[in-house]
C-alpha cells in the first residue's frame, strides 16, 4: 500500500505555469470546457528497441487525492494570485476520465500510452506529474528490463539509493523491480511495496574491528540470515577470501552457515574465478559470490561472457540515474478542445503531434508475436492498413493479424477503476509481454525498430489540419 504525502498530492507539485494559465482558463471562462492530452514519448532510450511503461500505480494515488491545501492557496495568495482564482482552487478535486496501457506494457514511440478527459483546468494542471511519475520510473524500469536480459537467471538486487535523486530512490526501487530485478537494499520501499529486502555489508563495518577475520565473525554471529561478508577491504584473495573461509568453517562448528562473499572492486571476472576455486577447496560450493561496483547491463554480460561465476549482481549508480541517458522524453499533449481536434505543428514533421481522440491497437502474428502497432482515431471500426507516420508511401496490411486494444478506462470521474495491482504482478506482466516481443526488437546492438502507424483516417485528419493553419497563417493566400 503507497503511502502519500501532502507534497505529493498538492496542487503546487507542479510547475509555476500550469497555475499561470489555469488562471487565464478560469478568468477567460474556459477553464471548464471539454479537453483531452495525450501522454507519449518520441525517442526510446539507450539506443534500444523498447519501453517498459512503470509508474502508472503511484500516479493513479496522486491524481485520486490531488488538492490545494490551505497552506498552498496562502502561498498562491503571495503571489499575486487573483482571490476569485483561489476561491476555485479551494474546492478543486481531479475528476477527468482517465484511460491508460496497463502498467509493465511494451511500448514504443508517439504512441498515446495515457489519455486524459476532463474540464481543460484540471487536464492541463496535471501534466508535470505526469511526466514527473512516469518519465522517470519507465527510465529505470526499462534499463532494469535490459539488466535482467543480460543476466538471464541470475539475481539482481537494486542498490542504488544512495545514488538515487534524493526521494526518487523509493520509485526506483519499485521501478527495478517491475523491470525484473529480484530485491531491494531499500528498505523503506520493501517495506511499502512487499518487496524482498538485500544487503550486505559495508566496508566500515570491517575497518572499526581489530582484524578481518573478527568482524567477520560478529557480523555473521548477529546477522545468520543475512550472512554476506564483503571481501575486497584490504585484499580480496590474499586477505578477504581466505578469512571467508576460515570464518565458514568456525561458523559451521556452531550450525550457522555462510550464505556468500561480495566482491566491490577489482577485475571482478578474475577475481571471482579464483574466489570460486578457492571457496570450493574449501567444501564451501554453496557459498555464493555476489558482484557490485558500476554495473549495468554491458558489464554484466562482458562478466557472463568470460564465464565469471557471479551468482548475484547489486546494481546501483548505473540503474538509479538511468546511465548514460538519465531521461524519458515523454510529453504530454492536447489532442482535443471543446470536442475539436487540436494539434501541434512544426517544420519537422516528427515534432508534429497527433490530433483528436485515439486508441492504439497492437497487432500480432500468428505465433502471438508482436507484430505492430497503430494509432487510430476512437470510433474506427476496422483496420485493414496501417501507414508510416512520415512516409505515406509505406503501408502494412493488417488483415491477416489480430489486435487488441491497448488504452483501457482505469479512472473515471477522478476515481479509481478495479483493483490495485502489486509490483511483482506487473513485473510479471513485463516478463509476460517482453516474451512476445520478437528477439530482434530486444538486442543491445542495432535493434530491430518496432512498427508504429497510423491508420488512414487518422493521417488524413492531420494533413487537413496541417493545412488548416497553415491557411490561417497566410491568410488564405497560397
Amino acid at each position: 500500500m503507497t503511502i502519500m504525502k501532502s507534497v505529493e498530492t498538492s496542487g503546487l507539485y507542479t510547475d509555476l505555469y500550469q497555475i499561470a494559465m489555469g488562471q487565464a482558463y478560469f478568468l477567460d471562462g474556459v477553464a471548464e470546457k471539454p479537453a483531452v492530452f495525450d501522454y507519449f514519448f518520441r525517442t526510446i532510450p539507450y539506443s534500444g528497441g523498447y519501453v517498459v511503461f512503470a509508474g502508472l500505480e503511484p500516479l493513479i494515488d496522486v491524481l485520486e487525492n490531488l488538492k490545494f491545501y490551505p497552506e498552498d492557496l496562502e502561498y498562491l495568495q503571495t503571489l499575486g494570485f487573483h482571490r476569485d482564482y483561489i476561491d476555485f482552487l479551494s474546492s478543486f478535486t481531479f475528476s477527468a476520465d482517465v484511460l491508460a496501457m496497463r502498467e509493465g506494457e511494451i511500448v514504443f514511440p508517439l504512441e498515446p500510452i495515457i489519455r486524459v478527459e476532463g474540464r481543460l483546468f484540471e487536464a492541463q494542471l496535471v501534466e508535470t506529474v505526469i511526466l514527473n511519475l512516469v518519465n522517470y520510473q519507465s527510465l529505470i524500469a526499462t534499463k532494469a528490463a535490459r539488466m535482467r536480459q543480460a543476466a538471464g537467471n541470475r539475481v539482481l538486487s537494486d542498490f542504488g539509493l544512495r545514488r538515487a535523486p534524493a526521494q526518487g530512490g523509493m520509485l526506483a526501487s519499485r521501478a527495478a523491480i517491475i523491470g525484473g530485478f529480484d530485491s531491494t537494499s531499500n528498505v523503506k520501499a520493501a517495506q511499502i511495496y512487499g518487496l524482498e529486502p538485500a544487503g550486505t555489508m559495508a566496508h566500515s563495518f570491517i575497518e572499526s574491528h581489530g582484524d578481518e577475520l573478527t568482524a567477520y565473525l560478529k557480523f555473521v554471529k548477529a546477522n545468520p540470515k543475512r550472512a554476506v561478508l564483503l571481501v575486497d577491504t584490504y585484499d580480496t584473495l590474499l586477505s578477504g577470501v581466505p578469512h571467508a573461509v576460515e570464518a565458514a568453517k568456525r561458523l559451521e562448528e556452531e550450525g550457522i552457515e555462510l550464505k556468500g562473499i561480495r566482491l566491490d572492486s577489482g577485475d571482478l571476472a578474475y577475481l571471482s574465478k579464483k574466489a570460486r576455486e578457492m571457496l570450493d577447496e574449501a567444501g564451501l560450493s554453496h557459498v555464493s559470490i555476489v558482484a557490485s561496483n558500476l554495473l549495468d547491463e554491458y558489464v554484466i554480460k562482458s562478466l557472463i561472457d568470460q564465464g565469471a561465476p557471479v551468482d548475484m549482481f547489486g546494481v546501483g549508480t548505473r540503474l538509479v540515474t538511468g546511465f548514460p541517458d538519465a531521461a524519458l522524453d515523454g510529453v504530454y499533449k492536447l489532442s482535443v478542445y471543446d470536442r475539436e481536434p487540436r494539434m501541434k505543428i512544426s517544420d519537422n514533421l516528427i515534432k508534429t503531434t497527433l490530433p483528436g481522440k485515439k486508441q492504439v491497437a497492437r497487432f500480432t502474428d500468428r505465433k502471438g508475436m508482436f507484430m505492430a502497432d497503430v494509432i487510430f482515431l476512437e470510433g474506427e471500426e476496422q483496420l485493414e492498413r496501417m501507414f508510416h507516420p512520415y512516409e505515406r508511401e509505406k503501408t502494412l496490411s493488417l488483415s491477416q493479424y489480430s489486435d487488441e486494444p491497448l488504452l483501457k478506462p482505469i479512472m473515471a470521474k477522478g476515481r479509481r477503476i478495479g483493483e490495485r495491482r502489486e509490483v511483482k504482478e506487473i513485473a510479471q506482466y513485463v516478463k509476460d509481454r517482453l516474451s512476445l516481443l520478437p528477439q530482434e526488437h530486444k538486442r543491445f546492438e542495432n535493434p530491430h525498430i518496432y512498427k508504429v502507424g497510423l491508420s488512414e483516417k487518422l493521417m488524413i485528419l492531420r494533413g487537413a489540419l496541417m493545412e488548416r493553419y497553415k491557411m490561417g497563417f497566410s491568410g488564405g493566400k497560397r
